[in-house]
């Protein structure tokens, strides 16, 4: 039993309903709030429930990509809005654009892309050497070996129960941050299983992809958000969906940031399962300032 009562199967319940979307109208959906979400909704959730509403528009087609950017930082105060328009509907592939907004102000734009089964030429990235994460410890063990040097402002957020388990191949120290190579490696999965849908895998990958990857850009510069006074924020976010796979199976999130500069950093992600096929990759351009 974790804390508060949750079991990992309530966790993962819990983040299957945050990710489904309540249909409103014809191409119009709502997506509901994160139980005991305080300020800022996390942008990765903004993702996945904008990409369950153009999922539901699609019929006989997959989601292969989305391309989404954040305007305004959305609020745990209201439900999203989510509106779906069908740009383009063809034989192989379909396009829809998806607009999220509060308060009747849009946060996020998001394109997505689909297409239906073909076979191609086909070649892939190795996989990286890595430690398999029976061998690594949980993210959440290394948090709390150090929970009282955690200032009390972020303890209950740092410490919250999560429906995804990470386990890190180089372990990352939030309160004392040493300079290294902009690169992490990271297995991943949520901590019970998914439903079979593979829609639902898709929705929870693209929410997990917002994890571990804006932050890569800040690792040669030694900084954390719990040490400095760092501002950071999504500006863009894409996702590109290669292969099929399952997210309550371990799937390994290997990063690196490339460029940062001008108050923005880069970063690329790419994902690949346990028997080394790369099933999914990932980009991010976040804000990145450290304010004095």
């Amino acid at each position: 039993m974790t804390e508060r009562g949750s079991t990992p199967d309530e966790l993962v319940e819990q983040l299957v309903t945050l990710l489904d979307v309540e249909t409103i109208d014809t191409d119009l959906y709502r997506g509901s709030r994160q139980p005991g979400g305080v300020g800022r909704v996390f942008g990765g959730q903004v993702i996945g429930q904008a990409l369950q509403a153009a999922q539901r528009s699609v019929d006989g087609k997959v989601a292969h990509s989305l391309h989404a950017y954040f305007m305004r930082p959305g609020s745990e105060d209201l439900p999203i809005v989510y509106r779906v328009v069908r740009d383009f509907d063809g034989g192989s592939f379909a396009n829809r654009r998806v607009i999220a907004q509060q308060g009747g102000v849009p946060i996020l734009n998001m394109t997505a892309s689909f297409q239906r089964a073909e076979e191609g030429l086909h070649h892939q990235d190795e996989m990286p050497d890595v430690p398999p994460p029976e061998e690594l410890r949980s993210e959440d063990a290394l948090r709390r070996e150090f929970v009282d040097e955690i200032p009390e402002k972020f303890r209950a957020f740092f410490l919250r129960p999560r429906p995804i388990e990470l386990r890190p191949c180089s372990p990352r120290n939030w309160l004392r941050p040493e300079k290294q190579p902009p690169e992490q490696h990271c297995w991943f999965r949520t901590v019970a299983p998914l439903p079979d849908d593979p829609a639902v895998h898709r929705a929870a990958l693209a929410y997990a992809t917002d994890m571990t990857l804006l932050g890569t850009a800040t690792l040669p510069h030694g900084v954390t958000w719990m040490t400095n006074k760092l501002q950071s924020a999504s500006l863009d976010h894409a996702v590109w969906l290669h292969e099929p796979f399952r997210f309550d199976e371990w799937l390994l999130y290997s990063c690196d940031s490339p460029w940062a500069g001008h108050a923005r950093g880069f970063n690329r992600g790419r994902i690949f399962d346990r028997g080394g096929r790369l099933v999914a990759s990932a980009s991010q351009e976040g804000l990145m300032r450290l304010k004095s």
